[in-house]
């Protein structure tokens, strides 16, 4: 029986949910895509009984569970220094760069290490996270051009800019993540958006713990919106405080914003379902997840040019141009109020991103993440 291992870590990330999903959701459709012979196992730092229940519960046909003796902490600084092996052999994909690199014989042994790359942030965007973060990505990059036999990145985009930065480009594998299979739109919709106090009609913008630095832009974007269709914030826990030194910079009264924190998998798509537009506020991405999300459940999208976005969206979206910056938060509330005074471009919009998250599977993703082990 061949063997392919997963490391399962970013699954039980909360503060990180789209790692923690695409973990998931990946992991499932290599167990569903395995080819005759090969099976799934997993391999996660030392946690509670009731998390490796989570992992086994949630992933039905992982052949095992190999546990750590160490914890997250402990195994991750292990593995940055290159301490500590599997006690498996042979195949290994890491869904993010927490792997365990070091020098092995795939020639002769078989085995081979692959890594994944979501994002070049930690060089481009190094505010965005905390500076040990930060130096953890950085020693791991370096760590995978030494070691990994693959590095798989989820766009095109990413590949050019680990081209700028390492010397690993025959073994870059572009290979993208799909929707993720958590966002479906439960069936008690109408009850969570009361609860949630929704508007009938809002423009949504999620910002990631980390970017709240593009808190602010996305206020002062509002201003020349519609007044009668408000901003809804999801992703930040404690934003009102965030949320009121922005708007005290902003010509925009308290009634135009409204902060939802943090929110579960069900609560998110009843929010983003229900949006009349979607504003991706990543002004630097690696892929553009909740963008992809918002394709896949109906909701016009207007985005930046960020290289990434621009290769995800395909047309799907209206665009925003960064530069020149004046006029910037300009244009982006002149591309929302063309969604918003336009029904036809608002229905052609939903149609097109409708189409377009189709292009992605995590069927297809898994069967390329096969191939790729079988062709090292």
């Amino acid at each position: 029986m061949t063997t392919l291992g997963v490391i399962l870590d970013d699954m039980l990330a909360s503060e990180a949910r789209s790692a923690s999903r695409y973990t998931e959701d990946l992991t499932r459709a290599l167990i569903a895509a395995a080819p005759r012979g090969c099976n799934v196992e997993g391999f996660v730092s030392a946690s509670t009984e009731a998390e490796y229940n989570q992992v086994t519960d949630r992933l039905s046909g992982l052949a095992t569970l190999h546990k750590s003796s160490l914890a997250k902490r402990e195994l991750t600084a292990a593995w940055a220094h290159g301490f500590t092996r599997l006690p498996v052999a042979g195949m290994l994909h890491a869904p993010s760069l927490l792997a365990p690199l070091a020098r092995h014989d795939r020639l002769n042994n078989g085995d081979q290490i692959a890594v994944t790359v979501h994002d070049t942030l930690a060089w481009s965007n190094p505010e965005s996270m905390t500076s040990r973060r930060a130096s953890w990505h950085k020693s791991m990059l370096k760590r995978a051009e030494r070691y990994a036999d693959a590095i798989v990145v989820p766009s095109h985009a990413v590949a050019a800019e680990l081209l700028e930065l390492t010397s690993a480009n025959a073994r870059i594998r572009v290979i993208s993540g799909a929707p993720s299979t958590a966002m479906v739109l439960p069936t008690d919709a109408d009850e969570r958006a009361d609860a949630l106090g929704l508007p009938d009609r809002f423009v949504l913008a999620i910002v990631a713990p980390g970017s709240v630095g593009v808190l602010a832009p996305v206020v002062q974007s509002i201003v020349g919106v519609r007044a009668d269709v408000p901003l809804v914030v999801v992703g930040i826990e404690g934003a009102d405080d965030m949320l009121t030194s922005a708007l005290a910079d902003s010509e925009l009264g308290v009634d135009r914003v409204k902060a939802l924190g943090a929110l579960s998998d069900a609560d998110l798509a009843v929010v983003v379902e229900r949006a009349s537009v979607f504003l991706s506020v990543a002004v630097e991405e690696g892929w553009g997840m909740p963008a992809l999300e918002a394709f896949a459940l109906g909701t016009p999208v207007v985005h930046f040019d960020t290289p990434s976005l621009i290769e995800l969206a395909d047309g799907a979206g209206i665009v925003v141009e960064r530069e020149p910056t004046e006029g910037f938060t300009s244009r982006v509330g002149e591309a929302i109020n063309s969604i918003l005074d336009d029904t036809a471009l608002s229905g052609r919009l939903k149609y097109s991103g409708l189409d377009r998250a189709k292009a992605f599977t995590w069927r297809s993703a898994a069967e390329k993440v096969w191939q790729l082990h079988a062709d090292l």
